[in-house]
């Protein structure tokens, strides 16, 4: 055979191969490896060894495809660090969760003390109810129902916020937000019975946390860049921490990240790419703050902003007679967040993404808000909350291939759109 047929033999080869590999990344085996990966890493709170064990994972991934790669120091003013925190009402012992921000010279402390609902609460356990919201930030509300709970002079507050889970749920916050008068524990609903017996008998509940609180503590963005050309970029963004193992909320987000840098990477798409995964979203969303100020291309030089929020691959969970069981249904909170601009790009390739279209003109949700508040025209973005978000009961259970694979095939097909058609894709001339 002539030489240059060998060499077209053998292009073609490398081309079938590169194709496989990318199709690959792209399975929902793949998908749930990387998923199971992160999970693996334990609490996700940002500045925790299961924080920094993340940041180097995703890390060295990224590396391994090709991309340029470097980590952003990102230093919070403050974080409390939770070693233990239990309640115990006559030998019965449960795993609770201080309510952030808890008041400095409590960061430890051990109380015994009758647990009340109503009447003189004064040196007591006043025990107060958050109801389900639906909502993953710290608001008014919330701190309208502590600062009248602790008016009332208890030692300590027991507070349980309803979600569908039954479980220990934690609200975002702000660096700014202030601590609590007194300290507030969060203990699960589905042991609301044991609660209900200490009121009723009149036995103590005794709590017993050890913590502290850290100031200027280190975590890292992880930034990386492919591409050549001094056309405008592509950034592609998503979230690494949250208060607990965050396996659904931030597992199928970071799978889709991957497998959309790898296949970048491997079919060698034109343009200019940045992949940002941030770290702090609980606490403030400092990482993305930070990446906004000092990093992120300005918005005149993006293309487009492409977000892989929380939530985005979750089943659904329903109640029946056999209790709560998971569905074959993707769950129904989810969002789909669109500059006016991609609505139409959208419509061609996220058709079978089951979810609620919001077309962003005055807002957002998540570090999307912060990526529209600062001016970039183009963005997409897919985010949710499902049935055990923002509680430890988050777990492996609530995600599968399938529902994986299904957000990762639309959203390489969007990029690959916006990449092959540039300004074209947002219908410009």
């Amino acid at each position: 055979m002539p030489g240059w047929r060998v060499s077209i033999a053998m292009v073609v080869a490398m081309t079938l191969q590169n194709s496989a590999a990318a199709e690959d990344v792209l399975s929902g085996a793949s998908l749930a490896r990387d998923v199971a990966r992160y999970a693996s890493f334990g609490l996700h709170r940002f500045g925790s060894p299961g924080d920094r064990a993340t940041t180097d994972w995703i890390a060295r991934e990224l590396q391994a495809a090709g991309f340029r790669v470097e980590f952003q120091p990102v230093v919070l003013g403050r974080q409390y660090a939770v070693e233990r925190a239990t309640a115990e009402v006559g030998g019965t012992r449960v795993d609770a969760t201080p309510f952030w921000w808890p008041p400095e010279a409590s960061s430890s402390f051990r109380l015994t003390a009758p647990l009340v609902r109503d009447g003189d609460a004064a040196g007591k356990i006043l025990w107060i109810t958050l109801p389900f919201d639906r909502g993953a930030y710290l608001g008014e509300a919330h701190r309208a129902a502590i600062a009248q709970a602790a008016a009332r002079g208890p030692a300590a507050i027991l507070l349980m916020i309803d979600n569908p889970a039954e479980e220990r749920f934690a609200y975002n916050v702000t660096q700014d937000d202030k601590p609590w008068p007194v300290p507030a524990v969060v203990v699960a609903g589905k042991q609301r019975d044991l609660f209900e017996r200490a009121v009723a008998s009149g036995l103590p509940v005794t709590f017993d946390v050890s913590g502290r609180y850290d100031t200027n503590v280190s975590g890292r963005n992880v930034v990386a860049r492919i591409g050549e050309g001094s056309g405008p970029a592509i950034v592609v963004s998503t979230p690494l921490t949250g208060w607990y193992d965050c396996v659904c909320e931030r597992g199928p987000g970071i799978a889709n990240f991957l497998a959309l840098a790898r296949t970048v990477a491997a079919q060698k798409w034109p343009g200019q790419y940045v992949f940002v995964a941030t770290v702090g979203h609980e606490i403030g969303h400092g990482g993305m703050e930070l990446f906004l100020k000092h990093g992120a291309p300005p918005p005149k030089d993006t293309l487009a902003w492409v977000h892989f929020g929380s939530s985005n691959a979750c089943y659904a969970f329903t109640e029946g007679a056999q209790g709560t069981v998971k569905t074959a249904r993707v769950d129904s909170e989810r969002v789909l967040v669109l500059s006016p601009s991609m609505a139409a790009l959208a419509g061609e390739t996220m058709g079978a993404i089951e979810a609620k279209r919001m077309v962003a003109e005055k807002e957002a949700v998540g570090e999307l808000r912060d990526v529209r508040a600062a001016g970039y025209p183009n963005f997409i973005g897919l985010a949710g909350r499902h049935h055990s978000f923002h509680t430890p009961a988050d777990d492996l259970a609530s995600t599968g291939p399938e529902i994986l694979e299904q957000v990762a095939r639309a959203f390489v097909d969007a990029v690959r759109k916006v990449s092959e058609r540039g300004v074209h894709a947002f219908g410009s001339p």
